[in-house]
């Protein structure tokens, strides 16, 4: 069976589409949040964030073709921009980090 058969992969990938979409729309109105829904929303994110990187570890550790297309195509699309994987979880922490900063002033 391949990686993208598995009927867990396919919901999880749904559910972290879905979760991501959703987060993203309620980020647009972060300005407005009080500071427990910041604190809130900046938690939510650390989590989403986590259950991506668990996703990709599992992408990178299967020996499914189509799951190594897939961590190569990231990892081509993250070049353009001069990153890798690795740097773009690291680049949100950070700014998550600064997130959570700039709320506990």
């Amino acid at each position: 069976m391949g990686f993208f058969d598995s009927e867990i992969v396919q919901q999880e990938a749904k559910q972290l589409f879905e979760d991501y979409q959703s987060l993203m729309k309620l980020g647009s109105h972060y300005g407005k949040f009080d500071r427990e829904g910041k604190i809130i929303f900046i938690e939510q994110m650390e989590a989403m964030m986590e259950r991506y990187r668990i996703f990709m570890k599992r992408f990178e550790l299967s020996e499914d073709f189509m799951a190594q297309m897939t961590v190569e195509q990231l990892k081509t699309q993250l070049g353009q921009f001069g990153i890798t994987p690795q740097q773009m979880f690291d680049q949100m922490n950070m700014t998550l980090k600064r997130m959570k900063a700039e709320v506990e002033k």
